[in-house]
């Protein structure tokens, strides 16, 4: 089984038609059915590593300040309870838990395997983002997740590799600042190259305004470790920014570049509350 990481940017992608997400469609038609898809979102950031375990995850609406047919969305995929102890097993002795009742599929999940998966007939699973952990564990864990995709888990991190809310600008729907484009193009370089090279990005120059917080970065980690696990390189499936400060751009392990069409910007924005205080 393949494994991805997508810059999801704003849950709005969920409703829209365009290149980021005619891309993600692309990746649910190009890899084989999966046993189930685990997710690693940027929006389960929590002190504790877990993973959900309830039979009949709920689609979380963890946003503000959108239009009422976002809100109306559902995503009615399955879960698949016996995979958090499949999870447990392979990256033991980092203690995973079992969350049966507190989480489920939130906007980070289920606005991307909208598009990929759209009959949610496929088992979803979320793993936690442990806040209380620094990079090289998170890249760690991501190797340790290896072996999952030989009994058909496709692994998914969502989030995104530039995501700087408080830099939005509105004027720049489908372009980056220089200091974005930097910092996006170095993290290419690395999982394209030497995907073990992602952790020491936090020592590149535009690091702090590319990740002023570490939510939305972290889930590239998995996927780095799963390519350094298996002496491979990642792949990008699509490319590109919005408002400035976010990249959209997506890479794959194990699976050709997949030609996804589609045209058009990232999804808009809503007009209010601002971009840093939607949680998005």
């Amino acid at each position: 089984m393949p494994a991805a990481f997508i810059g999801h940017g704003n849950p709005m992608n969920a409703l829209e038609r365009n290149r980021y997400t005619e891309a993600w469609a692309a990746l649910g038609r190009a890899v084989p059915r999966p046993r189930a898809v685990l997710v690693v979102s940027a929006h389960w950031y929590v002190h504790a590593t877990a993973v959900t375990a309830m039979p009949r995850p709920r689609t979380i609406h963890d946003f503000f300040g959108f239009p009422p047919e976002l809100f109306d969305v559902e995503y009615p995929a399955p879960g698949l309870p016996e995979l958090q102890e499949q999870v447990a097993d392979v990256v033991a002795p980092t203690w995973v838990g079992a969350d049966v009742d507190s989480w489920g599929i939130d906007h980070g999940a289920w606005s991307v395997l909208r598009h990929a998966f759209p009959d949610a007939d496929v088992p979803v699973a979320q793993l936690s983002i442990n806040a209380l952990k620094g990079a090289d564990h998170h890249f760690q864990l991501g190797a340790a997740l290896a072996p999952l995709r030989e009994d058909g888990v496709l692994v998914v991190g969502s989030g995104n590799v530039v995501h700087n809310l408080g830099g939005v600008s509105r004027a720049m729907p489908d372009a980056g600042f220089d200091w974005a484009r930097r910092f996006d193009d170095a993290a290419r370089e690395c999982l394209l190259t030497d995907p073990a090279s992602v952790t020491r990005l936090d020592g590149h120059r535009d690091f702090d305004l590319a990740v002023p917080t570490p939510d939305h970065f972290l889930p590239l980690l998995y996927l780095a470790g799963i390519a350094a696990a298996t002496g491979t390189t990642a792949d990008v499936l699509v490319d590109g920014y919005a408002y400035g400060s976010l990249s959209m751009t997506s890479y794959t392990v194990g699976m050709p570049a997949t030609p996804a069409g589609g045209t058009g910007v990232a999804a808009p924005l809503p007009d209010a509350p601002p971009p840093d205080a939607a949680n998005i």
